[in-house]
């Protein structure tokens, strides 16, 4: 219920409103300006309505990673937490698979390790697969359900071993084949802990970690991750939040941004150099996902405020969109 204003004289004459809107005074200026900026307020409302009709009830699954994870800044910590907690107040189902890149980098440079990547991937052996372990699923994971508790919402941190098996994953390297150590890439996924959480009305939060066959922890890619985790819930739609706007045309103009591509665009583009380096996993998984049934694939910049929102409940969407 909304919060009553403090009561005025009942007994003072009360200005008729269309009078109001008349007045040649200054400060009848400052009330239209008041009005207007509440019409627009219920004009952004009145957009979003089809989005929120169409997407009620639905699954969606959110890949969070980028710096705004760790920033010095409060509020790009708690954006994209806060704008989560808003999708599930909608009556949407948020799943997050949460990466953590970045701090794993910071802590193998404190272990005295160095990182190494091919083709997107993090070559783990042992030593790192143990940091990675760590900072993911008991540093990074509760940190990131704690925010969205904190701010109103209602989040289960679940460890991937919990929730992903995985097979190991060999790479390629100038054409010879790569022995990456314990990283893996995402067999299948176990459905039951995270339809749990849904069900209950919690945010299943899931690190990118998973458990092998052979009892070992395994580092998988969270774009991958997440791409598995849509498939299995059968999700509506998969959103990759990163460092970059989305697909850029010109990697050195973040105004190039390609808005739209469909799934058989995806490989010229990759063979152009286009899509290179760290988007290629999140290009590959989009792709599996848009094939596997999932309705769409966005990819979106943690950096600017409320782009999940953006890309969700407003006609133009920001960053790139994938379809079949």
């Amino acid at each position: 219920m909304r919060n009553q204003r403090p009561r005025k004289n009942q007994n003072a004459p009360r200005p008729d409103l269309a009078a109001r809107f008349l007045l040649p005074t200054r400060r009848g200026d400052v009330f239209l300006t008041e009005v207007h900026d509440l019409v627009s307020k219920a004009e952004v409302l009145l957009e979003a309505l089809p989005f929120l009709q169409r997407y009620r009830g639905r699954t969606f699954v959110i890949k969070y990673g980028g710096s705004f994870m760790d920033s010095p800044d409060s509020a790009a910590r708690d954006g994209v937490a806060r704008d989560i907690v808003f999708l599930a107040a909608a009556g949407i189902r948020p799943v997050v698979v949460h990466g953590g890149g970045k701090a794993i980098t910071r802590a193998m440079e404190m272990a005295g390790l160095k990182a190494r990547f091919v083709q997107g991937m993090r070559v783990t052996d042992q030593a790192t697969a143990e940091v990675v372990e760590r900072v993911l699923s008991r540093e990074i994971n509760p940190e990131i359900a704690a925010t969205i508790n904190r701010l109103g919402g209602n989040a289960r941190g679940l460890s991937g071993t919990a929730v992903f098996k995985s097979r190991r994953l060999c790479l390629e390297a100038d054409g010879q084949k790569l022995d990456a150590g314990f990283l893996g890439e995402v067999a299948s996924v176990r459905v039951k802990p995270v339809r749990k959480c849904l069900d209950a009305g919690a945010i299943p939060v899931c690190s990118p970690t998973a458990l092998g066959a052979d009892g070992r922890i395994y580092n998988c890619n969270a774009d991958v991750a997440a791409a598995q985790m849509a498939i299995a819930l059968r999700a509506c739609r998969l959103i990759f939040m990163s460092d970059v706007p989305g697909v850029l045309r010109d990697p050195e103009d973040v105004s190039s941004v390609i808005s739209h591509l469909r799934v058989a665009e995806v490989e010229p583009l990759k063979k152009s150099g286009i899509i290179d380096k760290g988007m290629i996993p999140k290009a590959d998984s989009a792709v599996k996902a848009l094939q596997a049934g999932v309705d769409k694939v966005s990819l979106v910049d943690g950096r600017v405020p409320h782009s999940i929102l953006l890309e969700i409940f407003t006609n133009e969407g920001i960053g790139t969109e994938l379809v079949p």
